[in-house]
């Protein structure tokens, strides 16, 4: 896949833009000031696969604890801020490696100069950031409602009043909880700029929606070589955003590493709990660093077969267990033994090549 040409931008210990990997980006839920939660939740998380965090910073005691989880963390910091700019130039004082900033919101241009001075001195780089529901309402008017080409104009407006002051160390983020609008922003705005992109879906709903809205979403615009880091907004623990980040990206070809679970979707032949063991699978090969392709399937008739593309894969039914590796059956066990006997497979998987 052609990646869309960016400038590179430096954002902690990770570099985004100029054909890098599309990193993935959560928000943590805790309370920012609450340090040992926000520690806790971010270190999990980065465990998951996150490489970027953003923490609200809606007060000072929130400027105040970036210090001390700054200290307490691997991946890069970043801090959300509306409205007061004297929280962003806290923020960068206590050890933000990004801000996210409006700076429609943030106020005069003497408050934007003022965090733009900062982060020019620290060689921070500013998130600029836009969301259909705070469109102005002379664009809203322009364009007869909001729409893509006015959530573009409007990033494009505020870009350009920071690089007026002589900093373009910056990454845009357009976002609406309308996919398709949100898709056509993309499209629009990456031939007009050539600023990393922070692509998500805003307000994309409870995990089961909004993984739907997302994967769609991101789907296209990533395909499309457009996007340098992506985050999947959920009303839920920022866990399963990590998880199905992860996915889209190994999905699109666009991240490797992690085992890629397939199964079939059960039918009248299967011979086995193929729903429970497949989540059975899934749980025990989260931890397994391989990038390989696992299938789990519900009998012993078709499995070896439908099983071809992956690496190495399962099958079960009246009281039998297959191993199987790309098609051919290598091993037969008790259906009870099946899982012990994949997982010892892929523990050895490395030494038996």
């Amino acid at each position: 896949m052609d990646r869309t040409k960016t400038r590179e931008v430096k954002i902690g210990n990770r570099v985004i833009g100029g054909g890098n990997l599309v990193l993935i980006q959560s928000m943590t839920n805790t309370k920012t000031e609450d340090v040992p939660a926000t520690v806790a939740q971010i270190q999990r998380l980065a465990d998951m696969g996150c490489d970027i965090i953003r923490c609200a910073v809606p007060n000072q005691k929130a400027a105040e604890a970036l210090k001390s989880i700054k200290r307490q963390i691997t991946i890069p910091l970043v801090a959300d801020i509306h409205f007061d700019y004297r929280l962003a130039i806290k923020a960068m004082e206590n050890g933000a490696d990004k801000i996210r900033i409006n700076p429609g919101n943030i106020g005069s241009p003497d408050r934007i100069r003022a965090v733009v001075d900062v982060a020019r001195e620290r060689n921070i780089p500013i998130r600029v950031g836009v969301n259909s529901g705070s469109l102005e309402k002379d664009l809203v008017a322009k364009y007869h409602g909001v729409t893509a080409e006015g959530l573009v104009e409007s990033a494009l407006d505020k870009v350009t009043i920071i690089e007026k002051m002589g900093y373009d160390n910056l990454v845009i983020s357009i976002k609406s909880s309308d996919v398709r609008m949100c898709v056509k922003a993309h499209e629009l705005i990456s031939q007009k700029t050539d600023h990393p992109l922070h692509v998500g879906i805003t307000e994309a709903g409870s995990v089961y929606s909004g993984n739907i809205k997302s994967s769609v979403g991101l789907g296209i615009i990533l395909y499309q070589g457009i996007g340098d880091t992506i985050r999947v907004s959920l009303t839920g623990d920022p866990a399963e955003e990590v998880k199905t980040a992860k996915q889209i990206l190994k999905t699109l070809g666009l991240r490797k590493g992690g085992i890629e679970v397939i199964s079939c979707p059960t039918c009248g032949r299967t011979q086995i709990d193929l729903i429970k063991l497949a989540d059975q699978v899934e749980t025990m090969v989260s931890d397994i660093p391989l990038d390989l392709k696992v299938a789990v399937m519900g009998c012993v008739v078709n499995g070896p077969g439908e099983a071809k593309e992956a690496d190495i894969g399962i099958a079960g039914g009246d009281g039998v267990g297959l191993l199987i590796k790309h098609g051919e059956v290598i091993k037969k066990v008790n259906e009870s033994e099946i899982l012990s006997c994949l997982r010892e497979e892929l523990l050895n998987w490395e030494n038996n090549q």
